[in-house]
């Protein structure tokens, strides 16, 4: 949804009736994860994507239904499904998209609450019911500490504000099944939680070229981007315009004062000893997911002695990558954040790092039923 914001609020403004067409289930190799949206309006204007151009024609002729008769639609495109092969899932794989509109008013005014508070970068999670023993298209809001709207039963509502709330704080969309009344490993409803967290942050440690394309690359990949140096002179906007935030500060004080999740990714491209052992100290005792360093491998071997010497013990010696990147044969500061975010996707999603013409198999087969949040 967050790249629909502008587009949802322009609608919004007019009063513009309009569908969402949300991708809730993938199966085998398909171009796009659980929480990819389309939007259709009633004048025919068309905005996002749900499958890369696949069965985008297909599903804007639903939307055009859900819009004049209000029902919602579930339905089923696949590489077996004569009807989808015919509009193209050519990729060979298998989604479920579920089609909405939001005609009342009520539905209007809790979506823009909700796409007001993802604006602002505040967590929230919409669960929307899919098919079974409940309405479909019922939608219930969950932030941490409310909710608004409701499923249609006071059980249904409680499990699933506890289960949205878990996937929001772990970043994941998905489908949950409950039965009627919200009981747990039963199947009589099907409930689509889409989550929406703040975006994950990379920290650039060292303030140099490299870091400047680093901090350009994280941007474009959806991070909030922190660069931090210990030289004020270094440690400049002009020189650093696509970072959230330049930060002038000793880096371990900094990383030690400053939050870090599991999504977190950190990148250390400081190459000085009194600068990098005490913030690697710090860094591999978060749960950071990623920790890369730069630096040569004589560099890492002198790296890893100091660090055995303050105390880091073999398990988190094991956390880091180092030196940091995959083997691209990068030269220029941009090509080597390239070979950087390509370690930061691979570890992310436990790619092989290979050629795909090398590979057998579905392209897209680590694509399951839920996805990371902040896309």
């Amino acid at each position: 949804m967050r790249e629909l914001l502008s587009e949802l609020r322009a609608w919004y403004d007019a009063g513009t009736l309009f569908a969402l067409a949300t991708v809730v289930s993938v199966r085998g190799s398909a171009p796009r994860a659980p929480g990819a949206m389309m939007a259709v309006a009633a004048d025919g204007a068309v905005a996002g994507s749900i499958s890369g151009g696949c069965v985008e024609g297909a599903v804007y002729e639903m939307a055009g239904e859900v819009l004049a008769t209000g029902r919602p639609q579930l339905q089923t495109y696949g590489i077996s499904d004569d009807e989808a092969f015919g509009v193209g899932l050519t990729c060979g794989g298998t989604i479920e998209v579920f089609v909405r509109s939001f005609a009342s008013a009520a539905d209007r005014a809790r979506l823009r609450e909700a796409v007001d508070s993802i604006g602002r970068g505040e967590p929230v999670a919409l669960a929307t019911v899919l098919s079974g023993e409940a309405e479909p298209g019922a939608c219930l809001v969950v932030r941490s500490q409310s909710t608004d709207g409701t499923l249609g039963d006071e059980g249904l509502d409680s499990a699933v504000t506890d289960d949205a709330r878990g996937l929001l704080a772990q970043g994941t969309t998905g489908t949950l099944r409950y039965g009627a009344h919200g009981e747990r490993r039963m199947q009589e409803v099907s409930v689509f939680v889409q989550t929406y967290a703040p975006p994950p942050r990379m920290l650039v440690f060292g303030a140099i070229d490299h870091a400047a394309a680093t901090a350009r690359m994280g941007s474009f990949l959806g991070y909030r981007v922190t660069v931090c140096d210990a030289r004020p002179a270094f440690a400049t906007r002009e020189r650093f315009p696509t970072a959230d935030e330049v930060i002038c500060a000793w880096p371990h004080t900094y990383l030690q004062a400053t939050d870090i999740d599991e999504r977190t990714v950190i990148c250390v491209l400081t190459h000085d000893p009194k600068f990098d052992v005490p913030l690697l100290v710090a860094a591999l005792r978060t749960p950071a997911a990623y920790i890369g360093v730069m630096g040569s491998r004589r560099t890492h071997q002198d790296r890893a002695a100091r660090l055995r010497e303050a105390g880091v013990d073999a398990a988190e010696l094991a956390r880091l990558a180092s030196p940091i990147g995959l083997d691209l044969g990068a030269r220029t500061p941009e090509e080597t954040a390239v070979s950087i975010a390509a370690e930061i996707i691979q570890h992310r999603w436990g790619g092989a790092g290979r050629p795909l013409c090398e590979l057998t198999g579905a392209i897209h087969g680590r694509a399951t039923g839920s996805s990371p949040s902040g896309d």
